[in-house]
């Protein structure tokens, strides 16, 4: 058998100086298909095998390997799992150098190769190209299109902006999916309010048009950590993705990029533009932008570029850091909610949130009253603060620290309900309506999950105290 031409051009060329090694696929494949046009489409923007896994073509691998050469150069690829703790071994990935498919999308037929087209040793930018061979342009066109269109949109994913590109989550996509708003703890009205906010706006792209106004908004969310910011960020994208069409939403870590924080904020809104309608998302909006960005985050916001569709919603615990353009002006953020410390019906409701989570372990008593107690001794904490002296507790229980323990190491008896972390401001269905009643305390100090928490209360409050100070 006769080996293929473009093989011998591709390893004797790979074995020597690479120079313009894309100029010479070409050529090698147009000489060994004379009857048929070449299409060439980069695989950064155009994944053609990921589409068909997809289930909307189909490949095979053709062409036999002979005495010489293998018939294609595909390195097997460990991928890590996001987390250990999950127990996944890990996944395989594969890293195409070199192979030849047929290919099927719907009732047309391509030749395809994937080629490293890399010039030299290194390794950025990648240059891996699609060479489609077809005996109709228009069609390997269209496939292109589709397959492009298809990689661009988000797939269980959140687009996430950091260290100077865009990547899709999809850990940050199912971490999502598990906050609702049932689960947030908020003054009612303001929940609503949050919520008719966001549903309205997207609701209202009509209204917008006949009132000749911009189809934009922009919210702050405000006050001191551990109060409910993030969650209602996360609940929010959770019920815009379950839209009958759904909103998706780009999350920005910084404004770093390679040429620097302004080329950052030109590609973040440029995204954005290209997603709307869409949720763009800044948190920790007083450390994004500093006094060297200002001026160019503003004018991207509301300057000669439109951002119709776009949702922007940034949270601070320091909005007396921000640039009153920012914070004050109309028309970039609209309006500002403030998250503050829990009274006490919403402590309350925060300790019976844990009491539920503890009902299953025979080594805590947890009675109604403890509730009451507990939000008593809390006054001024926010629910970050609230959450960690119930695990500090908890921990020091389960070491057998105090009386209810198990004199060792704890683990004997004790169920995974008490180690669940929680988040700082969310609680399950069922506090609202909890009057702030002054419970009966009793005689508490026979309790152990009550000792252990007035002492990580008292430390906690001291180290408060002492940051106030």
């Amino acid at each position: 058998m006769t080996t293929p031409i473009l093989r011998h051009q591709f390893f004797r060329h790979s074995s020597a100086k690479r120079v313009n090694t894309d100029a010479t696929i070409a050529k090698a494949l147009k000489a060994e298909y004379p009857g048929l046009q070449l299409v060439i489409a980069p695989s950064s923007g155009i994944d053609l095998l990921g589409y068909a896994s997809a289930g909307h073509a189909s490949f095979t691998s053709i062409d036999k390997a002979s005495d010489e050469l293998p018939s294609s150069l595909i390195w097997k690829v460990y991928v890590a799992p996001g987390r250990r703790i999950d127990g996944s071994p890990g996944r395989l990935a594969q890293n195409v150098i070199f192979a030849k498919f047929l290919y099927k999308w719907g009732d047309d037929e391509f030749i395809l190769y994937m080629v490293d087209g890399r010039d030299g040793t290194s390794s950025y930018p990648p240059v891996r190209n699609n060479y489609i061979l077809t005996t109709d342009t228009h069609k390997a066109d269209a496939l292109v299109i589709a397959a492009g269109q298809w990689g661009n949109e988000l797939h269980e994913e959140v687009w996430v902006w950091d260290s100077g590109m865009w990547t899709k989550s999809a850990e940050l996509y199912q971490s999502i999916r598990k906050s609702t708003w049932d689960a947030v703890i908020l003054e009612e009205s303001m929940k609503k309010a949050i919520i008719a906010d966001h549903q309205s706006f997207f609701d209202s792209r009509d209204t917008y048009g006949r009132l000749k106004v911009p189809w934009k908004r922009g919210l702050i969310y405000y006050g001191p950590p551990g109060n409910g910011k993030t969650i209602s960020i996360k609940a929010t994208m959770h019920m815009l993705y379950d839209r009958k069409d759904p909103v998706p939403a780009l999350y920005v870590r910084s404004f770093s990029s390679f040429a620097g924080p302004e080329y950052g904020i030109s590609q973040i809104f440029l995204k954005a533009r290209q997603y709307a309608p869409c949720y763009l998302i800044f948190e920790d909006l007083d450390s994004l932008v500093t006094d060297s960005v200002r001026s160019y985050f503003l004018n991207e916001m509301d300057g000669l570029r439109s951002n119709d569709g776009i949702f922007i919603v940034g949270s601070t615990n320091h909005i007396e850091r921000l640039d009153p353009g920012i914070a004050k002006r109309p028309s970039r953020f609209d309006r500002k909610y403030y998250f503050p410390d829990p009274d006490r019906a919403q402590r309350v409701a925060y300790c019976r949130f844990w009491q539920r989570k503890l009902a299953g372990n025979r080594d805590i008593e947890f009675p109604d009253r403890l509730c009451g107690a507990i939000a008593g001794i809390t006054d001024g904490f926010s629910f970050a603060y609230i959450q960690e002296a119930f695990v500090a507790a908890l921990i020091v229980v389960a070491r057998g620290g105090s009386d209810g323990g198990d004199g060792g190491d704890g683990s004997e008896g004790w169920s995974a309900a008490g180690w669940e972390s929680v988040e700082g401001d969310e609680i399950a269905d069922g506090w609202v309506g909890i009057a702030d009643e002054d419970l009966d305390d009793g005689d508490l100090d026979d309790l152990v999950l009550w000792v252990e928490i007035k002492k990580q209360v008292a430390i906690l409050r001291e180290g408060m105290e002492e940051k106030r100070s």
